[in-house]
């Protein structure tokens, strides 16, 4: 079993057969946009879970060095009382890494930031799986973390 596997595995577990909302993200910089995105999102089901983008991700795709360890991170997003679960995602190269962790979890509800510029494939991907790619917040520019580390 990969290590992304038992992370699933494990997870199924908690989430048992509540309607089970899923986000990913980074959440390196923890700020207002990201609580009032977790707390829409996890209004949308009975528990949150978290696909956390790994250190690689924020490397190679936001071209920088992460502030907090995926570890880190993941604890500070587990303090929060909407979120229930994280996943930490290993380095994913290809939408259909992403596609398995969705089958794998097969979440009631997608929840987005919009605009999303994946958002015909996450409709799309969803539908296959009977889940819904529902928009909870509209992204916040001056909430950004990339706004925020270069203030």
């Amino acid at each position: 079993m990969s290590i992304l596997a038992s992370r699933i595995t494990a997870v199924r577990s908690v989430v048992d057969s509540k309607k089970m909302v899923l986000v990913g993200g980074c959440f390196d910089v923890l700020h207002y946009g990201h609580i009032m995105f977790l707390q829409k999102a996890h209004a949308k089901g009975e528990v949150l879970v978290v696909a956390l983008e790994s250190d690689w991700f924020i490397k190679t795709k936001k071209k920088r060095n992460p502030i907090h360890t995926q570890d880190m991170r993941k604890k500070i997003l587990m303090a929060l009382r909407s979120v229930d679960a994280v996943i930490n995602l290993p380095p994913m190269k290809q939408d259909h890494d992403y596609e398995e962790l969705v089958w794998a979890l097969k979440p009631h509800v997608i929840a987005v930031t919009s605009p999303d510029p994946h958002m015909a494939h996450k409709k799309k991907f969803a539908h296959a799986i009977g889940a819904r790619v529902v928009s909870v917040i509209k992204r916040i520019p001056r909430y950004s973390s990339t706004a925020i580390i270069s203030r």
